[in-house]
């Protein structure tokens, strides 16, 4: 018999960690090879955890909403292979790499050692960032490693208020905290005792938010915030709080858009197997003016800004339980209409199946929304965190307008829709904000009626 060890697989740059949330299969239960043993959640997707053997699943090394690090060892499921070859094989159970809990509270001494070893070599001051504080109080490898990196002392860590699971400190705390000791430094540089200062104002802050009651009535009905509305609810008060929100607002004739696609769409249906719906129009238009301004296709890092070579275009995207997720489209602009198209609907379609791989919502520089399908005329969209842009695209209407000719002016009906750009005042002003809105309804209204796909 041999022990295979489960491990969390890697899910993209970004992701570093994950929670369980259910566990698809119990102790003593038979497994396949590539099947699911349970279901994990990021910040960004959820997703399952397939098996790389058959075997029988003997050991759960985490529970359900346990926050777990890429390569954990997650299971042991023993298999009917003899392990001939042990002294090339990852350690049995018995000699394994220990493995961090993050809920718990007392961290046995080799875990102790396994993790501080690292980071007691790159300590240069006697006030350093351990694996738990004097009350016992624990802190993951990544809050461990961000606080090092960052420089915040053990005293600032011990005093923060967590906002997970038995008060711990999260990585989005740890992060927002940065934040606002930035801020706060910079606001008060002649002041002493920052630390204190600034953990005071992140805890009060953090408080405060906890602390928001509303009354109800006995006929009220209380539901539960599902996870995602949680996360999603959480980026969007941090992308309020952190960009300085300014919007600008074009009105677009989109008549020869809409007349051309009339007359094509059933050929292309019919040759390519996919719709041509208005939304690979629009994102193409996109792309084209963030090449012409690429100023726009940045993020903000501290008092950095990051200008993006490549234009990945994020798709915000409704899903049947009300919750919103933001494929992105890698190299946009670099994709004809008929490629836009096949990875505008393929997103779309795996997106409402939960299918998305946690690298297919990484990454994105620059967001397009479209409150037009819900009947929205516009709409003031809120940035999508760490870009400083997105487009809310609204609904297509006819609409009687003055049209110029060179013989004079007459009314005529046309197809109008309005494009409502929010973008970050930090570091985008209203002439590029505007300029840019309005690159992309230049090139809509310059659309070529003969245009072929």
């Amino acid at each position: 018999m041999a022990r295979f060890e489960l491990k969390l697989p890697k899910m993209g740059e970004s992701v570093a960690e994950a929670t369980i949330t259910n566990w698809l299969k119990s102790v003593g239960d038979s497994v396949e090879m590539d099947e699911a043993i349970l279901e994990i959640a990021t910040d960004k997707v959820d997703s399952e955890v397939p098996t790389e053997v058959s075997g029988v699943l003997v050991e759960q090394l985490f529970a359900v909403d346990d926050v777990v690090e890429v390569g954990s060892v997650l299971a042991i499921i023993e298999t009917e292979e003899t392990d001939d070859s042990t002294g090339d094989q990852e350690p049995s159970n018995g000699d394994q790499e220990p493995t961090v809990d993050d809920n718990s509270s007392e961290p046995s001494a080799e875990v102790v050692q396994a993790v501080s070893q690292p980071l007691t070599q790159a300590q240069e001051s006697a006030d350093v960032i351990s694996h738990s504080s004097s009350q016992g109080r624990f802190y993951s490898p990544l809050v461990r490693n961000i606080a090092q990196q960052e420089g915040i002392s053990q005293t600032e860590l011990d005093a923060m208020v967590g906002s997970g699971k038995d008060g711990r400190v999260t990585k989005n705390d740890i992060l927002a905290y940065i934040d606002q000791r930035k801020s706060s430094d910079r606001l008060n540089q002649d002041k002493p005792q920052p630390d204190a200062i600034n953990v005071s104002q992140f805890n009060e802050s953090l408080t405060a938010a906890k602390a928001v009651t509303v009354s109800s009535h006995q006929d009220d009905e209380m539901i539960e915030m599902t996870r995602m509305g949680k996360l999603i609810a959480k980026h969007m008060t941090t992308s309020v709080a952190t960009s300085a929100h300014v919007q600008s607002f074009v009105e677009c004739d989109v008549t020869k858009v809409w007349q051309w696609r009339e007359g094509v769409k059933k050929s292309f249906e019919a040759r390519e197997g996919e719709k041509l719906t208005f939304t690979p129009i629009f994102m193409e238009a996109v792309a084209r003016a963030l090449r012409d301004f690429p100023m726009m296709n940045i993020s903000v890092e501290g008092d950095k800004i990051i200008k993006h070579k490549a234009i990945n275009l994020g798709m915000a995207a409704a899903l049947d339980d009300g919750n919103l997720i933001v494929p992105v489209i890698k190299n946009a602009d670099q994709l004809n209409l008929v490629g836009m198209s096949k990875a505008v609907n393929d997103l779309a379609r795996r997106a409402r199946a939960n299918k998305l791989t946690p690298d297919e919502i990484a990454g994105g520089t620059y967001t397009v929304t479209n409150v037009g399908n819900f009947g929205s005329i516009m709409g003031t969209p809120i940035i999508n965190q760490p870009q400083v842009g997105i487009l809310a695209l609204g609904a297509i209407r006819k609409v009687p307008a003055v049209i110029e000719t060179n013989e004079g002016d007459f009314i005529g009906i046309r197809y109008k829709m309005y494009l409502s750009h929010s973008y970050d005042h930090r570091v985008v002003n209203g002439a590029l904000g505007g300029m840019f809105a309005k690159r992309v309804a230049d090139y809509l209204e310059a659309w070529d009626p003969n245009r072929e796909v």
